[in-house]
């Protein structure tokens, strides 16, 4: 089975809840874990950030509040963005840097710099063709981070709880996490954490580069796999 399913949804979990948001899979049963997160920002409208569609979707995060954004926080998440703007009548909001995105898009986008719905956007670019934001929003401590971080048996090794990208473990970056102390992380593929969020963070940040042998070996595999195909 691929990494990511290509067929029309069928099902829907949810898999994320806390005060101000949820996160749901559209494809439960794929291996590469993709989530998509709706947030309430400080002014009461709702953003989807990094949406897959599936059958009554909405019902998911109609109690949130009105839709008033959809974005896109990673070049490799463009996923249904267009679906979603279409159907709520909003742009797409894009990080200025993340040039693939757009070019895949025929909706409108707008650009924004350092900020979304109440988060500071922190840019990571892993690899040369690889690009994405890290958002956070220090009133409640909520941490996005759509690519570098992930969870769920297909990247994790041992006892993580938060697993770093197997090519990133080797030069982890540390100076975009160093300085926060999340309530909950959510991520783009997996669940997220909520219980001791910051020890998770930093056990997967500190102790990235000591665990890459045994993630190469272990979880390496999918997550090439899993890079295919999203390129392809």
């Amino acid at each position: 089975m691929p990494m990511y399913a290509r067929d029309e949804a069928a099902d829907l979990r949810v898999v994320d809840r806390f005060p101000d948001g949820v996160g749901w899979q559209a494809h439960p049963e794929e291996g590469g874990c993709r989530t998509s997160h709706a947030i309430r920002d400080d002014d009461g409208g709702v953003w989807l950030v990094d949406p897959l569609d599936a059958p009554n979707v909405s019902d998911a995060y109609a109690d949130l509040g009105e839709v008033v954004g959809v974005a896109v926080l990673a070049d490799y998440h463009t996923r249904d963005a267009a679906v979603f703007a279409e159907r709520h009548d909003v742009p797409v909001t894009v990080p200025t840097g993340l040039n693939r995105v757009v070019e895949q898009l025929d909706v409108p986008t707008r650009r924004v710099v350092d900020s979304v719905a109440g988060f500071e956007l922190r840019w990571l670019n892993p690899l040369r063709a690889w690009r994405e934001t890290v958002a956070y929003r220090e009133r409640d401590g909520t941490l996005y981070v759509p690519d570098v971080l992930s969870s769920g048996e297909s990247f994790t090794v041992g006892r993580e709880r938060l697993a770093m990208n197997v090519l990133v473990r080797l030069s982890p970056p540390r100076a975009t996490f160093a300085d926060l102390d999340p309530e909950r992380v959510i991520v783009g593929h997996g669940r997220g954490v909520f219980e001791d969020a910051e020890a998770a963070l930093s056990d997967a940040v500190g102790n990235a580069r000591r665990r890459f042998p045994r993630a190469l070996v272990s979880s390496g595999p999918r997550e090439f796999r899993a890079m295919l195909d999203a390129v392809l």
